[in-house]
């Protein structure tokens, strides 16, 4: 069919639901003009924080009270209702499963009430298209997926086409944040706490490890880096308390040894990834961590040193949101990809699915 000049093809239009976490999100996309139409956000913060971490079962309730009022709230920012979506996108794993069956109910619920084709959202490939509903980033690409439960090194070549160059084998980055602040009695969440602390601190001052900087291969280890920082810390208290000072410095520390062998590994990635693709020259950070200002910084010096652009996506679209899932729903509906209503949430779910398991890293995945 030949569209005239006078013909108008609607835009798409995808709502995006994100519960996999302790972030509520609903957000409405679009694939032409201004692109993210609305991304309304409830964080959990409040909920969690005398605990110190998420706990599973006030995530999942939480969800299931604001859900529908955040659904509301995006279609009315966007301006649109549910009879001018072209689908509904939530995330169907992995992520704490209790959560995780909150979102995907309701957005199969609007999806059979509406007559919408149904999009089941990897919530690691949200993060990994993210940088692309801001920027001009051609597949295929290099991506560092670092967040509070993952931390992976992989070729993106297109929606649901990865390759794993490497992985955590034991903690995430996120979690060596969110546990070094707890033991330095920073409070939750971790990773900003250790940024603002860090930026009063010296980095030089307490000798940390970097696990596996300098070996062959793209995996991490974070968790002796944990042990060793708990060790420093003792040793550091009188009478069990730390001096403002010692604290600052033990997290300047930390964040300093995490980019060392974020740094070292990625590099490892690049030379792998080079060999393997003719095309393809921008090194890509997303997921929460990516919104660390330092350790931004130490990447886009490596992506120069190497002769990569660095892409990151806004610091609203490093942490978990309703836009990213939206988007990735809307460039598997474009490709002719949708999911049946009978399709079970995942509490794992890999975007590899043929790469072998890291030792000690399987529910990483």
């Amino acid at each position: 069919m030949v569209l005239s000049a006078r013909t108008k093809v609607a835009p798409m239009l995808v709502l995006g639901i994100e519960t996999s976490c302790d972030e509520t999100a609903a957000a409405i996309v679009s694939d032409e003009g201004e692109r993210i139409r609305s991304n309304v956000v409830f964080s959990q913060l409040d909920e969690h924080r005398p605990f110190g971490g998420v706990v599973p079962e006030i995530a999942a309730r939480a969800h299931l009270d604001r859900l529908d009022g955040l659904i509301e709230e995006a279609l009315g920012e966007a301006g649109v209702g549910f009879g001018d979506l072209s689908a509904v996108a939530a995330t169907g794993g992995p992520g704490l499963i209790g959560g995780v069956m909150v979102g995907v109910t309701a957005a199969k619920a609007i999806a059979y009430a509406w007559g919408l084709p149904f999009v089941a959202v990897n919530h690691l490939e949200g993060h990994a298209l993210s940088p692309r509903l801001t920027e001009d980033v051609a597949f295929p690409y290099l991506l560092l997926l670092v967040s509070g439960g993952h931390c992976q090194l992989l070729a993106v070549e297109g929606p649901g086409r990865y390759v794993r160059f490497g992985t955590t084998i034991d903690d995430a980055a996120g979690e060596a944040f969110d546990k070094g602040a707890k033991l330095i009695g920073l409070g939750y969440p971790g990773g900003p706490a250790i940024e603002r602390a860090a930026a009063l601190g010296d980095a030089a001052r307490i000798p940390l490890p970097r696990p596996l900087r300098g070996r062959p291969g793209c995996d991490f280890s974070f968790s002796g880096l944990k042990t060793a920082l708990r060790q420093a810390a003792s040793d550091l208290r009188i009478d069990g308390m730390l001096a403002e000072q010692d604290s600052a410095d033990l997290a300047a520390s930390l964040q300093a040894a995490i980019g060392d062998c974020l740094v070292d590994r990625t590099r490892h990635a690049i030379l792998r990834f080079r060999a393997h693709y003719a095309e393809g020259s921008d090194l890509v950070v997303a997921g929460g961590v990516a919104a660390n200002g330092a350790l931004r910084g130490q990447l886009q010096s490596l992506a120069g040193e190497m002769g990569m652009r660095f892409v990151a996506p806004p610091m609203a679209l490093c942490t978990d949101n309703g836009a990213m899932i939206a988007w990735a729903g809307l460039e598997r509906l474009k490709l002719g990809f949708s999911d049946g209503l009978d399709f079970a949430p995942r509490p794992r779910w890999p975007l590899d699915p043929t790469a072998p398991a890291a030792i000690g890293a399987g529910v990483k995945a």
